[in-house]
């Protein structure tokens, strides 16, 4: 199995209860988690990121164990190798092109240099077509090219997994489907696992190899992988 989660999470608020209890194995590469908003699907993924701590259960991806609650194991985050793509991309303001795609790649490379010269982020640059953007910053690239920078940000440590929280739900519907049918080839290209959340049946049509219901915090399979 790539992927296993086997996880619970209650969440209060006030006199409102949230039971997350998330249960599935998978050998597929491309999982699509299916349902409405509220469902729980974020949280689940973040749980799998390691921003989220499940009260019990246990987490594995690419037989590595991320978290086991019984056995006393709880991976940072930035130790887990695994690219999370926040639906609003996350870019930082204040760096360009360039030092987005950079800024995971060194540790306490926090900042780096508005010219910095590297191989991978040239790489990147030039798979997702950003050359002739690399010095500009976020508030001046196109909804499509957002997207393509946080990809290349969350690509570019060579993840062990790729995890995206709603990635076209921002882009209009042109560029939507343009998005998909490049996040699909780049998909494929790389053979990295993904576990995509949506409401869309347009992207669970695309991507979905597994795919898994969300309702009320509780998986349900509407198919198997094949």
């Amino acid at each position: 199995m790539q992927i296993s989660v086997d996880i619970r999470k209650t969440l209060r608020s006030g006199e409102r209860t949230f039971h997350l209890n998330a249960r599935f194995e998978s050998a597929s590469q491309r999982i699509v988690i299916y349902g409405p908003s509220g469902a729980g699907k974020s949280l689940l993924l973040k749980a799998v990121a390691g921003l989220m701590r499940p009260d019990s259960g246990r987490i594995d991806v690419a037989r590595r164990c991320l978290f086991d609650r019984h056995g006393g194991i709880d991976v940072a985050p930035q130790q887990r190798k695994v690219a999370y793509l926040f639906q609003d991309y996350a870019l930082f303001p204040h760096l360009n092109v360039r030092q987005n795609i950079g800024f995971g790649l060194r540790r306490g490379w926090r900042n780096p240099l508005a010219r910095v010269d590297d191989a991978v982020i040239g790489y990147w640059l030039k798979a997702f077509e950003l050359e002739h953007v690399a010095l500009q910053l976020p508030h001046q690239l196109s909804g499509g090219q957002r997207q393509r920078v946080a990809l290349a940000r969350a690509l570019a440590p060579e993840p062990a997994a790729l995890l995206l929280d709603e990635p076209f739900a921002a882009l209009d519907p042109g560029l939507r489907e343009r998005m998909r049918g490049e996040l699909d080839t780049l998909q494929r290209r790389l053979a990295i696992p993904m576990i995509l959340i949506t409401h869309d049946p347009e992207d669970v049509r695309v991507f979905g190899e597994h795919v898994l219901r969300m309702e009320h915090g509780s998986l349900s399979n509407m198919n198997e992988a094949a």
